[in-house]
């Protein structure tokens, strides 16, 4: 007959090292910690989110201060050269005056010195006369205001041969263009 079977009681007897006891704890410890990390990350990320927000406003208020004062400089050009092309166009007719007194009087030295001080004056404000005796027809600088036969054969057809008022540019826009007697 067996023995009595209360006498053979087996006990389980779990094995413990020294290293599964830091494991556990190490484990236990990172498990603590890790709420916290997940909370730093979580300001962390939220923090930099802000700085590229104020970083993307910061430019754009840049970019918007540069366009404003490119703006501002280009409204500023305007007005001076629309200012400058205003007092060009009311002295163009003393222009006018001084050179028809000088076709009727070349040899007077005061109108001589009174044309050479106003050319002197558009040269300075940017003012240029346009150059049309000799040019070929060019709607754009020349109003032909009268078609002639050719004085020479030489002369091709279109050909401005005389001027009858001078035409002037401002930089590159046409104050007033020249009067002209045109070529058959």
């Amino acid at each position: 007959m067996p023995e009595n079977q209360e006498d053979k009681k087996t006990v389980d007897i779990e094995s413990v090292s020294v290293a599964d006891v830091m494991d556990k704890q190490q484990k236990a410890e990172q498990t603590e910690a890790e709420p916290e990390l997940d909370e730093k990350d979580k300001i962390i990320e939220q923090l930099n989110t802000k700085i590229a927000e104020l970083n993307d406003r910061y430019l754009r208020v840049a970019a918007e201060l540069e366009n404003t004062r490119r703006r501002a400089t280009l409204d500023i050009e305007s007005v001076s050269r629309n200012r400058a092309m205003s007092v060009a166009e009311k002295i163009l007719p003393v222009m006018d005056a001084v050179t028809a007194a000088l076709k009727h009087n070349p040899d007077d030295e005061g109108i001589k010195s009174m044309e050479l001080a106003l050319q002197n004056a558009f040269a300075k404000i940017g003012i240029v006369k346009i150059e049309a005796i000799g040019e070929p027809l060019n709607p754009q600088f020349h109003n032909a205001i009268q078609m002639v036969d050719k004085p020479d054969e030489k002369t091709p057809t279109n050909t401005v041969v005389d001027e009858m008022q001078a035409g002037y540019m401002f930089g590159d826009t046409v104050l007033r263009t020249a009067m002209v007697v045109v070529s058959k």
